[in-house]
């Protein structure tokens, strides 16, 4: 299922991305921010259990920021699995 979170306190505004019924992570991107950064990142977790990339990129800082845009896929991979098992 495709998914789209408007980040907060970052470069990036949007993070859009897809999760299967495995869980499994695949087409993220985000808008704006770090733009070769931001690429590296969504090829590094493609393909990986949401799990495993919450653990990996949570409570990453930017500089005196408390987030980061890795921070902001985290967080709205949270949201996004709180919501799914919430609803069964």
């Amino acid at each position: 299922m495709k998914y789209r979170y408007q980040t907060v306190g970052t470069c990036s505004q949007q993070i859009d991305f897809e999760i299967d019924d495995n869980n499994v992570l695949s087409n993220v991107q985000f808008y704006g921010g770090c733009n070769g950064n931001l690429k590296g990142i969504g090829r590094l977790v493609e393909g990986m259990p949401v799990a495993d990339v919450i653990s990996r990129l949570e409570g990453i800082q930017c500089g005196m920021k408390s987030t980061s845009c890795p921070d902001q896929l985290a967080t709205a991979l949270k949201k996004v699995m709180a919501k799914r098992n919430a609803n069964g």
